[in-house]
């Protein structure tokens, strides 16, 4: 392999994971705190809305690479449903924290990741690249999951404004890492955001199917389904004991 100078990481379902239900449950407490606001919400058709929403607003991300921000999906949905509310009303901020706080309490490493960080850290400055809409909770899982000190720069897409795969988030990466695109291995579950993002801005991608090993059914992000598999060219790991490997960590 060329070599590499910095690697680079996603964060869900290649460093971090949560178990399906989660997603169900933190809309239900979405539900829960909107009514507690006055917002009598019909369950079935109010998923069936916010979940509608969410998926034109990052749809719609494919076309600028704009990120979005959940309190537009909720607003949306609300709408939708007979209410008015605008995505800065206190209520619908308030239940976005709600929905959050239940997700990112589920949220649980990979097997191996804290070692393999670790070990890679040794001898590799270290990124984080992630989409994730709600910056607040992004940074709370980090803390506690005791990453944050593991990585010499981390960049969430909530705060940057654009997401992967948009080449302006890679390429930022590789200046907070001090390296040039084609040094920089990018780690990833998602072809979509995080391999042909990578291969487009010209960072050499690695498509993680760690969590796909373990059983952890692989969820695309909503606006790039359905996208073929990276080719054979692209190189993949089941462990972390691969990605040591294939940089040389021995």
């Amino acid at each position: 392999m060329k070599t590499v100078k910095a690697i680079g990481f996603d964060l869900f379902n290649t460093l971090v994971t949560v178990d399906p239900m989660t997603l169900a449950m933190a809309l239900e407490r979405l539900m829960e705190s909107l009514r507690e606001k006055g917002f009598q919400v019909q369950p079935e058709s109010f998923k069936e809305a916010y979940r509608r929403q969410a998926k034109r607003f990052l749809e719609a991300t494919r076309s600028t690479g704009r990120e979005t921000h959940n309190r537009f999906w909720v607003a949306a949905a609300l709408v939708e449903a007979g209410f008015y509310a605008e995505p800065d009303d206190p209520r619908v901020l308030e239940a976005v924290e709600d929905y959050f706080q239940v997700f990112s309490k589920k949220c649980v490493l990979l097997p191996g990741t804290m070692e393999a960080l670790e070990r890679l850290k040794e001898l590799f400055p270290l990124g984080l690249l992630s989409n994730f809409t709600h910056a607040p909770a992004a940074w709370r899982i980090l803390e506690e999951l005791k990453l944050k000190s593991l990585f010499r720069i981390i960049l969430i897409s909530g705060e940057l404004g654009y997401r992967k795969p948009h080449p302006s988030v890679f390429i930022k990466l590789c200046q907070e890492l001090g390296v040039f695109p084609e040094e920089l291995l990018y780690v990833g579950d998602d072809p979509g955001p995080d391999i042909y993002g990578a291969l487009d801005a010209g960072v050499r991608p690695v498509w993680s199917l760690h969590a796909q090993s373990l059983g952890i059914r692989h969820v695309a992000d909503l606006a790039y389904q359905g996208l073929p598999s990276p080719d054979g060219a692209i190189p993949r790991i089941s462990n972390w004991e691969e990605l040591l490997a294939l940089v040389g960590v021995t």
